[in-house]
Order: structure tokens, then sequence, then C-alpha cells
């Protein structure tokens, strides 16, 4: 619902538009006509109005043109801003957690401080706008226009996906991009000094001629990043994910031999093949491990970022401080398996299976996610029945449909 009891107290800017309040619902009464092609329908055209600390959360506002608005303090969580126009808007210190704003124009917006942790920003549009200004004798009659990149200085978007944005030049100083996705983003120039990208996946990136002093990347992937001219003066690259080998090698023996092996020992119940009991082993080359039987692996600090492992058998593992980021674990088999400080934001878990182990009459390994991170992971319709979840990061997890009982979650 619209608050539009937040128009009535609200003082118009010096620069924007008054908007009556029965004429905004109006507005946008019309704007879900247009959306669902009924007669009466009207694009929505809030072009240059005052709509500071207004709420708009859920709202449907696809394809609205919002040029030049003020949303200053808006409430727009949750809305669906896909394909709009928000050119030179402000939105500053906005509320805009796990809004939609995909494929939208950004150009020129201002975004200082606000918050779109789990936004979804895929193909936005970023770059430096043109900006029609009024003049402050004529009001709009008389319009000057300044070039002004989008800001986006002490903004929050931890787990945003901003796959493929345009960004080049854009302003981001002191802003937060942990675990988000940035993959393909068009970063060309951009200002994005003493910036928080620790765990964002940068893979294909253009971080060409980019300002990174200060930075803190820490686990970020840097698969096939361009960082041509960039400045990474004092700019923390701690334990970053680079391109994988183009083979892995264990004693002389190729990483697909030993996991045969292995697979074979868990085949014959021991009588054949050898346990694999390795750390900080790169499975990457092997791209894919789905519906492989692997119980009881032990390889702990290892990496799997990105792998298809759907319906993988990994009951009783020990995968601690593993990284299974963006990881595919649709319906894999992770009973009793140990989690402990892994890495699994953005990885697919839906119906995957996280309960109890049995390993004898009246005794269960529990799975556990002690210390794990599960930012923006999915875990709609898995099996998670006394799983541990003890200091485990879940911000923008989803769980519906998830079987939570008995879980040890700390709330």
């Amino acid at each position: 619902m619209v608050n539009v009891q937040a128009f009535m107290s609200t003082q118009p800017q010096q620069h924007h538009l008054t908007v009556d309040a029965h004429a905004l619902k109006e507005a946008l009464d019309a704007h879900q006509r247009y959306l669902a092609g009924r007669s009466g329908g009207r694009r929505l055209n809030l072009t240059y109005a005052d709509l500071a600390n207004c709420s708009l959360e859920g709202v449907d506002l696809r394809d609205a043109d919002l040029t030049g608005a003020c949303l200053s303090g808006a409430t727009i969580a949750r809305a669906n801003l896909s394909r709009a126009i928000l050119f030179g808007a402000d939105l500053r210190e906005a509320d805009m957690r796990h809004v939609n704003l995909k494929r939208a124009d950004l150009r020129g917006a201002c975004m200082r401080g606000a918050n779109l942790a789990g936004a979804e920003l895929a193909g936005c549009d970023l770059r430096e706008g043109r900006i029609a200004l009024q003049d402050k004798l004529d009001g709009f009659r008389i319009l000057r226009h300044e070039h002004r990149p989008g800001e986006l200085n002490y903004a929050v978007l931890s787990g945003a996906n901003l796959q493929g944005a345009q960004m080049s030049g854009a302003v981001a100083m002191t802003s937060d991009f942990t675990d988000a996705n940035l993959s393909g983003a068009i970063l060309t120039g951009a200002k994005l000094m003493r910036a928080v990208l620790d765990g964002a996946d940068l893979s294909g990136a253009d971080l060409g001629g980019a300002d990174l002093t200060g930075a803190s990347m820490k686990r970020a992937v840097l698969n096939g990043v361009n960082l041509n001219q960039a400045r990474l003066d004092d700019c923390d690259l701690t334990g970053v994910l680079r391109a994988p080998p183009p083979i892995f090698y264990i004693d002389d023996k190729s990483l697909t031999e030993v996991m045969a092996e292995h697979e074979q020992f868990c085949d014959s119940n021991g009588g054949k093949g050898v346990v694999m009991k390795l750390s900080e082993v790169d499975f990457r080359p092997m791209k894919t491990l789905k519906r492989r039987r692997l119980s009881g692996l032990i390889a702990p600090r290892s990496i799997f970022f990105g792998m298809d492992l759907e319906g993988v058998q990994l009951q009783g593992a020990d995968l601690s401080a593993c990284d299974f980021r963006g990881a595919n674990l649709r319906e894999a088999d992770l009973r009793g398996a140990r989690f402990t400080s892994a890495q699994l934001a953005r990885a697919d878990l839906r119906g995957a299976k996280m309960g109890p182990l049995a390993i004898g009459e009246n005794r269960f390994v529990r799975t556990d996610f002690t210390r794990a991170s599960l930012r923006g992971a999915d875990l709609r319709g898995a099996h998670a029945a006394r799983a541990r979840f003890l200091e485990a990061e879940m911000d923008g997890a989803r769980v519906a449909g998830c079987d939570l009982s008995g879980a040890e979650l700390e709330i």
C-alpha cells in the first residue's frame, strides 16, 4: 500500500514539484491498469516530483518515469522498478532493500547512503547523466544542464545483484558491496576508494582505470577481470579467487582419477578405492560433480565456487571453510556434513537434504553450518531439521518451505 499520508506532511523541495495525494493515488491506480493492459490505463509519469520520505514499499512501478524525482529518505523496499526511468533521481538514504531495478535507467541518480541490500540491479545503467536543473529565479522556464555521474557513496549493496550493470565512471566511495554479484559489470573509471568488496563476484568485470585505493577485496572473485591501469594502492587482496588451473594434480594423479577412486570406495562400501583426505583442493577444473557419490569426502578449505553439484551425495563430508559461493546444490544429500565457516553466499540449496545422518542405533550426526555465510542463499523446500546455524550469516537467505524443525538458529 502507498502511504499517501506521507505526502500531506512532506515539504516540497526547492527544485521539485508538489504532488497532490489524491492525484498520486489516481496515477498509481492508472499505472496498475496500464501494466495489466486494462482500459483507462496510463503509464506513471512523476518527473521532477517531490516524493521525499514517502512509502512505496512493494508497489509495482515497472516502466514508470521518475526522471529527476526526489525520493530521498523514501521507503521503496521490495518495489518493482524494473525498466523504470530514474534518470537523475534523488534517492539519498532511501530504503531500497530487495528492490527490483533490473534494466532501470539510473544514469546520474544519487543514491548516497541508500540501503540496496539484496537488490536486483542486473543490467541497470548507472553511468553519467546530463541532469536538468531549474533556474533559481525562473524555475523550470529556464533549465541549465549539468553532467553528473551516478553516485553510490556510503550506499549498502551487500548481496545485491549487479550482473552486467553499466557503472563506468560511477562514484561509490566507502560503499558496501559485500558478497554482491558484479560479474560482467562495466566499472571503467569508477571511483571505488575505500569500498568494501569482500566476497564480491567480479568475474569478467571491467575495472580498467578504476580507482580502488584503500578498498577491501578480501575473498573477491577476480576470474577474467580487467584491471588495466586500475589503482590498487593499499587495496586488501587477501584470499582473492583467480582463474582455476586447467587441471589439478594430487601426487601425480589427476583430480579426476582421485575422485573416481573415492567414488569407487563409496560404491563398494569400502571394498575398493581410497577415501579422499585432502585440503585446499580447487575442484573447479572438473566443472561438475552432478549426482556423484562422494559420501565421507574430507576436503576442508577447498574451492567449489560456481560448480554444478546438483544431486551430489556428500553425507558426512568434512567441507569446513570451503567456498561454495554461487554453487548449484539443488537436491544434494548433505546430511551430517560439516560446513563450519564455509562460504555459501548465493548458493542454490533448494530441496537439499540437510537433516541428521544416522550412524548407528539412536546415534545421529547433524549438519553443521556454524559460522557459515549463507547470505542470499536459496533454501526453499530444503530439509534442515536439527541442523546447526550458530553464528551463521543468513541475510537475504530464502527459507520459504524449508524444514527447520529443531534447528539451532540464532534469532
